[in-house]
């Protein structure tokens, strides 16, 4: 049979449509996706108070016309700043990542699902202060929360399998997908809009890796999420305006994004997205302890505890030999100059040499004046990274998940330490229970670089309260963290 081109254009890429399907109909029902949303939630507020104390990241904030006002315009949190949805997106996205300490999900494809808050916090703001305005009722936290849960499931279902790194993209490309998603749902987008959405996300243009990489790495990295999430707001926007799609966005032979950018290859998913729930919320990592790029985080814990050993004898070092997975020998392991705070949290030789030296690891130690100290180029000059293919199945095996690393430090005299290898960092899954502790002591830390001790105590005791969080007005939630 052959189809007219109306009735063509009439038939949208599978993936589009079971995409909207899952926005619309999935009912979330696991407890344990909410609590881990909830701690996700404070988390990247966290990680969004630390970076306000960083003026590389301050001076991109507020509106791009200085001046501009907004009635019943979305709050930024940690300002003062009152901004139209997409400003505000780009705000909030680029503040929580910044210090590339958000939750993380490693796979063929890595990223951070959490960016996806920017955009869904933002709109849900702003749709509530308007409904309030108009005497309606405003959205509840449990709405921010279930797109939380389904932005995740989207960037992390699509990720397991499809790498689009090795075709030399950005991973921001499945935020802008996840969050056009979500939020044209909480606009009060139909399925249809949601489709013509998501087609729009795949077709606009889409970010190189160029900023994250040598000899570019650069600061753009800390802001594209920002700039993904904040760009699905504006196609969100533009969809509900009427503007039409394109249904075969991905499919389209020669034109479409599998032919132009995915060398004609279509998307492989382990499960189809009708057994899509809530699987990667449930397994998101959790940065706690450092911030840095997450396939370091197991060997900056194995150089702590080996910092003891070695603090007093840095000198007397011949060879540190790092074992490793092979997506961390694709994407931090680095030789030569590291020219900025950028290209220093993603070099697996700088975090280890910093967690040895010093017994820690914070963000200032990206920073020019720690960078100076000639020993960290001398104990990176002695480093070896090699990939244990172990650690990669391990890596991939979806039971498994692990983010293994090892390190064994030498001595000029021939003596050598026993290799401490850890396969799951403290933020992992297995390791939540023991990890949940730090993260609240992170997060206490991150509010009282803002907050009165009387506000830290309303915003603790409202995190603690899974129910009453759920049932809070979205713009009073938010109200309690504007200064």
């Amino acid at each position: 049979m052959t189809l007219r081109l109306p009735d063509l254009l009439s038939q949208p890429d599978q993936l589009l449509a079971d995409i909207a399907d899952y926005v619309i109909d999935r009912e979330i029902r696991s407890d344990l996706a909410y609590a881990t949303a909830r701690h996700c939630l404070m988390d990247s507020l966290g990680c969004a108070m630390q970076a306000l104390t960083y003026p590389a990241c301050t001076r991109l904030l507020g509106p791009i016309a200085v001046g501009t006002e907004v009635p019943h315009g979305a709050r930024i949190p940690g300002t003062r700043f009152v901004l139209d949805p997409v400003q505000a997106a780009f705000n909030i996205g680029t503040m929580i990542r910044w210090l590339d300490f958000n939750d993380t999900w490693l796979a063929a494809e890595w990223g951070h699902p959490s960016d996806n808050l920017g955009g869904i916090l933002a709109v849900t703001d702003w749709l509530s202060r308007k409904a309030v305005a108009e005497g309606k009722e405003p959205l509840t936290m449990q709405a921010v929360l279930t797109a939380m849960i389904k932005a995740h499931e989207i960037q992390g279902c699509l990720a397991l399998e499809n790498s689009f790194n090795k075709v030399g993209l950005d991973h921001v490309v499945l935020v802008k997908v996840a969050s056009v998603a979500v939020v044209t749902h909480l606009l009060g987008g139909s399925r249809s809009q949601i489709i013509d959405a998501l087609s729009q996300a795949w077709v606009d243009g889409q970010p190189l890796r160029t900023y994250r990489h040598a000899p570019n790495t650069g600061s753009r990295k800390s802001w594209a999420a920002g700039d993904a999430t904040s760009r699905a707001v504006w196609l969100a926007l533009l969809t509900l305006r009427g503007e039409m799609g394109y249904p075969t966005a991905l499919t389209a032979r020669t034109w479409g994004f599998y032919d132009v950018l995915f060398q004609g290859k279509p998307f492989v998913l382990q499960r189809p997205v009708a057994q899509w729930g809530s699987y990667v919320m449930e397994n998101v990592l959790f940065k706690v302890s450092f911030p840095a790029e997450f396939h370091a985080q197991t060997a900056a814990e194995c150089a702590m505890r080996l910092h003891a050993q070695v603090r007093e004898r840095l000198g007397d070092i011949r060879n540190i030999t790092i074992r490793t997975h092979e997506a961390a020998i694709r994407i931090i392991d680095k030789k030569g100059p590291l020219n900025n705070f950028a290209d220093r949290d993603h070099c697996m030789q700088y975090i280890v040499a910093i967690a040895l030296i010093f017994g820690r690891l914070t963000a200032d130690d990206y920073e020019d004046a720690v960078a100076a100290d000639p020993r960290i180029d001398e104990l990176r000059s002695k480093m070896t990274c090699f990939e244990d293919p172990g650690f990669t199945r391990a890596y991939h095996d979806q039971e498994k998940r692990a983010i293994a690393n090892g390190l064994t430090v030498e001595f000029e005299d021939g003596g050598r330490l026993d290799e401490v290898v850890i396969e799951y960092p403290i933020g992992h899954r297995l390791r939540r229970e023991e990890g949940l502790p730090f993260l609240e002591e992170k997060f206490r830390a991150n509010i009282a670089r803002r907050f009165s001790q009387k506000r830290q105590q309303t915003i603790i005791a409202l995190w603690q309260d899974q129910q009453k969080l759920a049932s809070s007005p979205v713009n009073e939630f938010v109200d309690l963290f504007m200064i």
